[in-house]
């Protein structure tokens, strides 16, 4: 397969709003991004297919970090064959991790029930042909991100592994770290791209920026949480801590049954979501090109939108399906465009985006 040098359809059916930040991004900065998202949205796939167990699923994972990494693959991808009957599982490649991606996707891409995600599977081959033409900077940048997000999503499965059971997150550390890991770094990745790629990045330091980007991703971690609270509840998930929970006297089974009495530790985290946004808009303030902020500061303007909305709902939150409308992210996107992503006209728009 060929290596693609900006994988523009693919992105695009894959992605409803990231796509379109990337497409505004320096061109420098577009090939690396939009590998790093490409991988980490593949892998969230694998997460996701309910079609095999959890243990396999995380052994997948685990096959697509080392390949992703360059590391030798693990043998346990055979024990695919007893849970994707009637798919028939090719045995790995020993040669090399391309070679154990070529057959691994030929035994998983027929599980994806969407034609994207199963166009994205098919397209590792070429993703990791594209990885190892990355300059070396930008490509060990995308296997630290890689290593820690796949990570993270290794914990989520194997921690949910009984849909059948509701269990909750321990403590707050925790679910800090796992939205670290599958956001917060991703924060710290773009960062150092931008630092190492754009003379005169940004107006504060790299280690305040650094910070401030992990920060946002956390938050904008967050809201996933809570906007898709009820529908991860209804499948054995609950990220919100159950010593929180405890101080309740409640089990994470009761949520959905009693949202009024739940709705104090929902609003703890949307505060904290709201301050992860806060460090997102000082953030692209301190950004000095101006198509970088723009890429920037669209994620948060959506999550104050969605914040907004989540507000609205109250109590329904966890039977109502919260999501910004497409031609509201089309709005969103075409003022920033309008004011050049002017600073003052985005303060303007998170303020009135975070009223609505």
């Amino acid at each position: 397969m060929a290596c693609p040098r900006f994988h523009g359809p693919l992105l695009r059916s894959v992605s409803r709003s990231f796509y379109l930040s990337i497409r505004i991004l320096p061109a420098r900065l577009r090939e690396p991004v939009a590998l790093a998202y490409l991988l980490a949205r593949a892998t969230d796939t694998v997460a996701d297919t309910a079609r095999i167990s959890g243990t396999l699923r995380a052994e997948t994972l685990q096959t697509l970090s080392n390949a992703i990494q360059s590391k030798a693959p693990p043998s346990s991808i055979d024990s695919l064959a007893a849970a994707s009957s009637p798919v028939r599982v090719a045995h790995p490649s020993r040669s090399t991790p391309v070679g154990s991606i070529v057959d691994l996707v030929a035994s998983f891409a027929p599980l994806q029930e969407s034609g994207n995600e199963r166009a994205l599977v098919e397209s590792l081959p070429g993703c990791l042909e594209w990885l190892e033409q990355l300059s070396v900077a930008d490509r060990n940048d995308v296997c630290a991100v890689l290593e820690k997000i796949t990570r993270g999503q290794t914990l989520d499965v194997e921690y949910f592994n009984d849909p059948a059971n509701v269990r909750a997150l321990a403590t707050a550390a925790d679910l800090d770290q796992y939205t670290f890991l599958v956001a917060g770094c991703v924060g710290e990745f773009w960062t150092r791209l931008c630092f190492r790629h754009l003379p005169e990045f940004a107006e504060l330091g790299e280690p305040e920026m650094l910070d401030l980007g992990k920060r946002y991703g956390m938050g904008l971690q967050l809201i996933n949480i809570l906007r898709d609270a009820g529908s991860d509840l209804r499948a054995g998930r609950c990220y919100f801590p159950k010593d929180e929970l405890a101080a309740a006297h409640m089990e994470p089974a009761q949520i959905v049954r009693e949202p009024d009495r739940f709705q104090p530790i929902f609003q703890k985290w949307a505060e904290k979501a709201e301050r992860g946004l806060a460090a997102g808009m000082q953030y692209s303030r301190a950004i000095r090109n101006r198509r970088v902020r723009a890429a920037t500061v669209l994620p948060a303007l959506i999550g104050a939108r969605t914040l907004a909305l989540l507000r609205e709902a109250g109590s329904m939150v966890l039977h109502r399906k919260v999501k910004v409308q497409r031609r509201e992210v089309r709005g969103i996107i075409a003022s920033v465009a309008i004011t050049l992503a002017a600073q003052s006209q985005i303060e303007q728009m998170f303020q009135r985006l975070s009223k609505l």
